[in-house]
């Protein structure tokens, strides 16, 4: 398992489209992929997951990822974050 802390900087968070997007990427990997977030974890790859956690701007999560293609998912998971979730 490989994990990362990341700052969400979304003007808006985690909202759907966003969101959308995040799952989008998660779901090109085979890794189980989810994020902790004050004390609660959802699944990346389930869009009502991820709007479950209500992720605001400036928010830190911490992602992790478990299987044969773990390094793989979090660098491509990191780089969308960082790249703004197509926002």
């Amino acid at each position: 398992m490989v994990s990362q802390k990341i700052i969400i900087k979304n003007p808006t968070g985690l909202h759907l489209r966003p969101a959308g997007n995040l799952c989008k990427e998660a779901m090109k990997f085979k890794s189980l992929i989810t994020f902790n977030y004050e004390g609660g974890t959802a699944n990346a790859k389930s869009v009502l997951s991820v709007l479950g956690a209500c992720v605001k701007r400036g928010d830190e999560i911490e992602l992790e990822c478990d299987g044969t293609d773990e390094e793989e998912a979090l660098s491509a998971l990191v780089s969308v974050i960082e790249d703004g979730l197509g926002e």
